[in-house]
């Protein structure tokens, strides 16, 4: 890193021709749990020039499903259950259990 600057994951990815890993996991639904809600705050911040204001629903629907899946997976690493975070399949099941968005 050369005077402050860090070359992002798309820069990256145009000069390597793949997705850096750390990157790569975010994208991977069976990993992250709010995937959705952080392409939809995305989304808004481009269609609405970065106002973060005009965001803050999105912004805070990131937050709350954060917290949810949090304390999901701190609740299963207490049981011993493996692995703490649940794949996409299975986080499915429990929110269809629920009968609506905990979030």
């Amino acid at each position: 890193m050369k005077g402050g600057y860090a070359p992002t994951a798309d820069l990256i990815r145009k000069k390597t021709g793949r997705m850096p890993v750390v990157a790569g996991r975010l994208r991977d639904p069976d990993i992250n749990p709010c995937l959705l809600e952080s392409d939809a705050s995305t989304r808004c911040m481009d269609e609405y020039n970065y106002d973060r204001e005009r965001c803050s629903t999105h912004f805070l629907k990131y937050k709350n499903c954060r917290k949810f899946w949090n304390s999901v997976m701190i609740q299963r690493r207490r049981d011993g259950v493996k692995p703490s975070m649940p794949a996409a399949a299975e986080r499915d099941i429990i929110l269809q259990a629920m009968g609506k968005m905990p979030y």
